[in-house]
């Protein structure tokens, strides 16, 4: 699916609009949810750029493709939006979509503001027209791994899926784990069932799983599986992805999504800007924002910040990574260069273990942070 662009504000202008590209997952087998949350908070900080007269008087549009999570299409799209002359790219959730992406970007010279991907290795090499507001990888997954040491997990199992970021989560996992007295066992997706998933648990002692695969599946049933196992009543299941961020979560699961600690890019305490956008994504969403809808909202800060300051050429634009330094939702923004990230980093947006409250599964508890 692709949208044309359409103005999202009020501004008044004599010249063309500034259009960015917008690579959002929309359809299956992306995560349509998260997608659907990136795109809110994109459009909302767009309307608002708008209603305070636009890039120098010139509306900001958005020009909307649908990725659906394949890489080939996402760098199809960037091919496309390149073409219609966007001034620069914005978005994505999947990370080994957002690496397709990226790499299109940069050998086009195409600036390439990642919004929510993690994968560390975003490019091969070092980039300049390449920045991300999210934690890299490395960083994120290392706070979960101490949670994990602090709540005296040491035999952990991950139920993992076979892709580059799953096996790059389970790689930082264990590299953290196991100098400081952890053993990761994995277990490989393709050839159990989620029944089988527990007899393998049981047989090694696991006091933890952590779900590396997919939602809705196989998540959803081997959260159930597990559940309904007694032999596994005090086993901690965890999913650092972020899967139980989602409405759609708690909608399959009720009860059995709780008290599955989680990663989540926001502060303990929102600022008075996050606070008004959160109120206003959740109007326009119907329920709670997740840290992706802040996510795509400062994206658009940043790069309209950028558009106002160095104006819509890619080669400024990409130029301007190192200067800026913009009050966003979840704190001040700034990008630098740092060790083993390819990209231009925000090092680094606020990190939470999180999890649905069992008292109240629509209500969040904060179990850690770094």
């Amino acid at each position: 699916m692709s949208t044309p662009p359409s103005p999202t504000g009020t501004a008044r202008t004599d010249g063309s609009a500034v259009q960015i590209g917008a690579l959002v997952p929309l359809t299956r087998p992306g995560w349509v949810e998260a997608g659907q949350h990136l795109l809110a908070g994109l459009e909302l900080a767009v309307r608002e750029v708008n209603d305070a007269g636009g890039i120098l008087g010139r509306p900001l549009e958005l020009v909307v493709r649908d990725t659906a999570a394949d890489p080939q299409k996402a760098a199809a799209a960037v091919d496309d939006l390149a073409r219609l002359g966007v001034a620069a790219l914005a978005g994505e959730y999947h990370s080994v979509v957002a690496r397709a992406a990226a790499a299109r970007a940069d050998a086009l010279g195409l600036p390439f503001l990642c919004s929510s991907a993690v994968l560390d290795a975003l490019t091969e090499q070092p980039t300049p027209w390449v920045a991300r507001l999210a934690p890299a990888q490395s960083h994120g997954w290392r706070i979960y791994a101490d949670f994990l040491l602090g709540a005296g997990h040491r035999r952990i199992a991950v139920a993992a899926e076979s892709s580059v970021y799953w096996a790059s989560g389970a790689g930082i996992l264990r590299d953290h784990l196991t100098p400081r007295g952890g053993a990761v066992i994995e277990l490989d997706m393709r050839a159990l069932s989620p029944t089988a998933v527990c007899e393998e648990l049981v047989g090694h002692r696991a006091t933890a799983l952590l779900l590396l695969v997919g939602h809705p599946e196989p998540a959803v049933p081997i959260v159930k599986s597990v559940r309904r196992d007694q032999r596994l009543a005090d086993l901690m299941i965890g999913a650092p992805a972020g899967q139980p961020e989602f409405a759609e979560w708690a909608a399959l699961l009720g009860d059995d999504g709780a008290a599955i600690p989680f990663l989540r890019y926001l502060p303990e305490h929102l600022s008075p800007l996050g606070a008004r956008v959160g109120a206003a994504l959740r109007e326009r969403l119907a329920v709670a924002p997740s840290f992706v809808a802040f996510e795509g909202y400062d994206t658009v800060v940043v790069l309209a910040d950028v558009l106002r300051s160095h104006g819509a050429d890619r080669a400024r634009t990409a130029e301007a990574w190192p200067h800026v330094a913009v009050e966003g939702t979840r704190g001040q923004i700034r990008f630098s260069r740092t060790p083993g990230i390819s990209v231009w980093q925000w090092a680094w947006a606020p990190v939470q273990v999180a999890d649905r409250d069992p008292a109240a599964p629509d209500r969040f508890r904060i179990l850690h942070t770094g």
